[in-house]
């Protein structure tokens, strides 16, 4: 790790290269803290290219992270209402100070589960990231789809992966992120170009691998951007 640090009221935490061609930014749950340095490593691996991993650690994934309320993914009455609070803070606080150290480079957002869906959402917001990393993204979330067809991604490429496992659950919200997914893809080849998005078959289950994952969806999109 480069470095652990407070940008704005946030914990954040830095790794990779300090002469990097590009920014990662990760929303981040306390649970993925010990599997950050092995991500970094494997998107390093994978990707021949220097990068900075800017990290961002939530307090509450569910509420920080849904874009809109959903019961089937948490009753917590605050769920659904602060993806964009959080978004604010990327692009007010965390990139501005990021900018200062390292010049405007190309910024990839991703993440795993919530924080995949929060990826996707946030590329319909803002045109401030270069390419999306949603690792098995929680796409089975209420009225996904119907948003996906009406806002078109602003970044210029995605990457979507999800489990071989991941629809073959008995809970049905959960069981048809599936065919939500495959939706997903259809849509980013007419919208982007079939040469600019890619979906990706993963071994196993939701809890399969996620280090994996992730680092596998951060190292394409990073040649995606500058290789």
């Amino acid at each position: 790790m480069l470095e652990e640090l407070f940008i704005g009221n946030r914990r954040c935490r830095l790794f990779g290269s300090e002469a990097p061609a590009c920014v990662l930014v990760q929303p981040s749950a306390r649970h993925e803290n010990a599997t950050l340095e092995g991500e970094a490593a494997q998107i390093a691996s994978l990707s021949g290219i220097p990068f900075l991993l800017a990290t961002i650690e939530l307090g509450d994934w569910m509420v920080e992270l849904m874009p809109w309320a959903d019961a089937n993914v948490s009753r917590d009455p605050e769920a659904g209402f602060h993806a964009q609070d959080t978004l604010q803070y990327v692009l007010l606080q965390l990139l501005p100070e990021l900018r200062g150290r390292y010049g405007p480079l190309p910024v990839i957002l991703g993440g795993y589960s919530l924080g995949g869906l929060f990826a996707l959402w946030a590329s319909s917001q803002t045109d401030s990231f270069t390419a999306i990393a949603a690792a098995s993204p929680s796409v089975w979330i209420h009225g996904w789809i119907p948003y996906a067809r009406k806002h078109v991604p602003m970044a210029e490429s995605v990457y979507l992966s999800l489990g071989k496992d991941e629809e073959h659950v008995r809970n049905q919200a959960i069981a048809r992120v599936g065919d939500n997914i495959r939706a997903q893809y259809g849509l980013l080849q007419e919208q982007l170009g079939e040469n600019n998005c890619t979906l990706v078959w993963e071994e196993g289950g939701h809890f399969t691998d996620n280090e994996g994952r992730l680092a596998r969806a951060f190292a394409w999109s990073i040649k995606a951007c500058c290789g």
